[in-house]
Formats: C-alpha cells, sequence, structure tokens
C-alpha cells in the first residue's frame, strides 16, 4: 500500500525472516562466523541464544545459505520428542531409509545413524544437525544429544551439534546432571538487543534493500524506534512497518518521531508520550514491561508453526533405471522464468490446481480462498513436514543473487521436486531446492465443518464429530452409532494416538496442524496432492 509512496520496491519491514535482509551487529557477524567455522571445521556443539526477535532464525538462515556443498545439514524445528522419535526426526532429515519395526529401538537407530556418518565421512562430507528452540528438549532427549557426540573416528567427530534456542536454554545446560553435555560446548553465543547506532543503521538498511534512495526517518525518529522496542528487531519491524503506514495516510513523506510514537502506541495498546515529558521516567518503565509482553506473543503465535517430523515415504522398488541427465539447475530456472515468479502468478497457479479462480489486484489471496471454502496455512517447517500435509504449496526461494521468488510445489518424492514453471511441472533436485528454500511456505486445505479453530477436552459441536468420525475412519474402525459430537477422554486419546504417529506434538488437541494432517490421511477425492499415487 505504501511502498510506491515512499519509492520502495517493495515492504521493508516483514516479520519473515529473510537473508537479503540481514543486518549483521558486531555480535551477529561474529555469531555467524564461527557458526560457519563449525559448520566446516569443528566438533562437538555450538551453543547459539537470544530473546524473542532478536534474529536467531535469519542468522541461522545465512548458515544454510553459506553452508559448503559437501555438508549435510538436519534441521530440527520442533524439538518436544521422546528421544527415539527425536533419532527417527534426524534419520528422516538425513534421509536414512528405517524399516517401520526399527522406529522405536534406540540402539537400531543410532546403529543406522552411525553407519550413515561412517559413509559420509569416507566420502568426505560434513554432517551437522541443527535444533531450533533447543529450550524444549527434555532431558532424556539432551542426553541422547550428548551421546551422538560420541560418534567419532580417532582423529574426528562425525557430528557437529548446533543447538539454537532462547535464553532459558542457557539455564537447561547449567543443571548439574547434564554438566557432562555443557563441557563439550565449543562455544557459546548469546545475540543481545540492537543498541542505538546500530538500530538506525538496521532501519536504513532494510529501506536501502527494499530501494530507499532517500532518508525515510527522521534522526529523532529513529532515536523513538530504539527507544520503544527495546533495540528488539522483530518489535522495530512492527512499529516502523506500522509507523510507514501511518506517515503515508498523513501524506508524509519523512517519518517523524511523533508518528513513530502513534505506531507503537498502537502496538502496544497505549498512550506513548515523548521521552522529554516530566513522567517520561515512568513511562520508560512501563514502556519496557509491554515490550517484555510483546516478546512473549511470538512464542504464542509460533506453536502452531512449528515443524513436525512426519514418517518418510518408503521409496518405490524399482529396477536400475538407464542413466538420465541431471534435473535443470533451479537457478537457471529461475533466470529463464522471472517473470512468473511473482506472488500473484504462483498463488494464481496454486489456486488452479484446486480448480478456483484467483484475481490478482483484489482481495489478498487468503481471503479469496475463504471464500471459495478453502484455507490458507502460513508456516515455516521442512519438506518432511509437507509430505505429511501433502497439499502443492507456494513456497519462497532466494537465488543466488539473494533474490526472491515464490514458485508452487506441485509434486515431490525421495529425490526430486516438481515446481510448475513455464506452464509445465519442471523436475529439480531436493538438494538443490533445500539450497534456495529456507522453509517458508504457504498451503491451501478445504476444513470440514467451515473452520479450523482448535478443538479441544470439552468442546462439543459438528466439527468434534467429524473429528472423531475422521480419525475412527484412519484407524479403520466403523462409525460411532449414534454419533458424538463431544470432546471426551477417548477421543483425547484418538488425537494423541494420531498425534504420536505422524510425530506431532501430542497435547491431544486437534490444533491447525493435526487438523490438516487428518485431512491429508483421509485421501478425500477432488483434492490435489502432492505425493505421487495419493
Amino acid at each position: 500500500m505504501y511502498a510506491s509512496f515512499f519509492g520502495l520496491n517493495e515492504k521493508p519491514f516483514s516479520i519473515t525472516p529473510d537473508p537479503r535482509y540481514l543486518f549483521l551487529s558486531e555480535r551477529h557477524a561474529e555469531a555467524l562466523a564461527h557458526l560457519v567455522y563449525g559448520v566446516n571445521e569443528a566438533g562437538g556443539f555450538i551453543q547459539l541464544t537470544g530473546e524473542v526477535g532478536t534474529g536467531k532464525t535469519t542468522v541461522v538462515r545465512s548458515l544454510l545459505a553459506q553452508a559448503p556443498r559437501h555438508a549435510e545439514i538436519a534441521l530440527i524445528l520442533n524439538p518436544r520428542m521422546t528421544p527415539a522419535e527425536f533419532l527417527l526426526a534426524i534419520c528422516e532429515e538425513l534421509r536414512i531409509d528405517i524399516e517401520p519395526a526399527s522406529e522405536g529401538s534406540l540402539k537400531e537407530l543410532v546403529d543406522r545413524l552411525s553407519l550413515h556418518l561412517l559413509n559420509a565421512h569416507a566420502d568426505g562430507k560434513r554432517v551437522v544437525l541443527v535444533v531450533d528452540e533447543a529450550q524444549n528438549l527434555a532431558p532424556e532427549v539432551l542426553e541422547q544429544v550428548r551421546l551422538l557426540t560420541n560418534l567419532e573416528t580417532e582423529t574426528q567427530k562425525l557430528l557437529q551439534i548446533i543447538l539454537i534456542g532462547q535464553p532459558e536454554l542457557r539455564e537447561v545446560l547449567d543443571r548439574t546432571e547434564l554438566r557432562q553435555l555443557a563441557q563439550r560446548i565449543t562455544g557459546r553465543y548469546h545475540l543481545d538487543p540492537l543498541s542505538g547506532e546500530e538500530a538506525a543503521a538496521y532501519v536504513r538498511h532494510r529501506l536501502r534493500v527494499a530501494g530507499a534512495t532517500q532518508e525515510v526517518f527522521s534522526s529523532g525518529a529513529l532515536r523513538e524506534v530504539r527507544r520503544l522496542s527495546g533495540g528488539v528487531p522483530r518489535l522495530i519491524n512492527i512499529i516502523c512497518d506500522r509507523a510507514l503506514l501511518g506517515a503515508f495516510t498523513e501524506d508524509r513523506h519523512v517519518v517523524t518521531a511523533s508518528v513513530v510514537r502513534r505506531a507503537a502506541g498502537e502496538v502496544f495498546g497505549r498512550s506513548i508520550q515523548p521521552r522529554w515529558l516530566p513522567w517520561a521516567a515512568g513511562s520508560a518503565v512501563a514502556a519496557l514491561a509491554v515490550v517484555s509482553a510483546v516478546l512473549l506473543l511470538p512464542r504464542l503465535l509460533s506453536q502452531p508453526a512449528k515443524a513436525a517430523q512426519p514418517v518418510a515415504s518408503a521409496p518405490a522398488p524399482a529396477a536400475a533405471p538407464a542413466p538420465q541427465p541431471p534435473p535443470p539447475d533451479l537457478d537457471h530456472l529461475l533466470a529463464q522464468y522471472n517473470g512468473e515468479t511473482d506472488p500473484d502468478n504462483a498463488f494464481n497457479k496454486l489456486f488452479g490446481l484446486w480448480g478456483v479462480r484467483y484475481l490478482a489486484g483484489s482481495v489478498d489471496p487468503c481471503t479469496q480462498a475463504a471464500q471459495s471454502g478453502l484455507e490458507c496455512l502460513t508456516q515455516r517447517g521442512s519438506l518432511a513436514q509437507l509430505r505429511l500435509f501433502n497439499r502443492p504449496a507456494l513456497l519462497n526461494v532466494v537465488d543466488s543473487d539473494g533474490q526472491a521468488h515464490q514458485l508452487v510445489l506441485a509434486g515431490l518424492d525421495d529425490e526430486h521436486a516438481r515446481i510448475d514453471l513455464g506452464g509445465a511441472q519442471r523436475e529439480v533436485g531436493i538438494g538443490d531446492l533445500s539450497r534456495s528454500w529456507f522453509g517458508d511456505y504457504v498451503l491451501l486445505w478445504r476444513p470440514a465443518g467451515g473452520g479450523s479453530a482448535p478443538m479441544a477436552l470439552g468442546a462439543r459441536s459438528a466439527r468434534v464429530k467429524w473429528l472423531r468420525d475422521s480419525l475412527r475412519r484412519v484407524n479403520g474402525l466403523p462409525a460411532e452409532v449414534p454419533a458424538d459430537d463431544r470432546f471426551d477422554a477417548a477421543l483425547v486419546t484418538l488425537v494423541e494416538d494420531f498425534q504420536r504417529k505422524n510425530r506431532l506434538a501430542v497435547d491431544g488437541i486437534a490444533g491447525v496442524q493435526t487438523q490438516v494432517a487428518l485431512d491429508a490421511a483421509l485421501n478425500e477425492a477432488n483434492t490435489p496432492f502432492l505425493r505421487t499415487g495419493s
């Protein structure tokens, strides 16, 4: 809305991590440099901590973008698992085939992982395990993590482990019973909020990347941004985005301090006074309290987005095929079809797979989807999660020049992904796609009963009946007669069993991820699927 008004090519303060907008403060640059060193040279553990919104995810994505081709990286986004589930998730990320009968055996999983690590070492490869939200690791899983570092040759550790988490991770690792793990940490880095100078440079940097050719925020506005955000990048983004919108509605081409205060007031839900007023000291204390409260909000909002670690589909047996040319390089395809990798083109293709017409330039895509009985699921995850949800998805990818593109992932098997470009579905290698895709996606699905609100113990509705009937159906059980629309203890057990089987967070609550996974398992007709043979 306001981008062209300020001479920008795009909105500069999206809270979605984008490596193009990475701003390296001194501490961020140091953290990234040591993580890159760890991937290439070190062994054992590296620990990266920071408060919510301080840039941990962006640093990690930059690390993945800089990872050498000889590195295999297993990224675990949802560490709330048992030790066996954790090991199985690692095996799935590294594409290690595990027999169903062995999925619960710690010994079998460790043996298969050890063999893979030894083979990778013999091939000159580095294997790196990155665990996000590591403060959520249970003590018994942390002990299993420690044991993984025992996998070594006479001269080198076979597995590099990077633990990323909020400040609570430091407290977890300080426990006496975890001292053996703590002693193996070779690097500890904590991301602090930005200083005043860094915050101003951060704002200017994002504006320049978005195409700004002149100053948009006054010096006073930049000081207020730092004061009211506490130097937390995510809060800076939220306040600055709202300030640009406010200045646009007032026909101001320069954002002033007063505009920033009004924007922050809307974000924090209260009036914010200038710093120089007599009651400013009390106001500043209150602002810090509000900042602390706002920092908790992304944790709550991020819960549905934690990536599940589903069972990888088993490769179909086949006779040895004749040699075939490798699939085209993704960067080459992005350059060749650059004109159709914008959001409108991608959403048009995604809607088309559902037989729904997309109208560019009208209401936003997710509102259009809702008008056709569909719903958007927008989050950060992995290819394993997309296999579970089994729906075509719009992926946000970044080419080697740092340019963002939107693609429709129309098919997925063990070795290749099929993307919709140039009027055809074109195969690219999974590894090639993974180097350009950092986990952001949007998929469409059709919720039952006209809604997707979470269902939990005590609820009563037609949607609860659908949930019960659907879970019994995927388990091969007959429908209950008479139909029961109550969410009782028996239904909690059914939900937990389904979540456990699909390596979702086992909480007995049918949230959006559980509903989407269940919808995929039902294999309904007139629905586009991602996996061949579904």
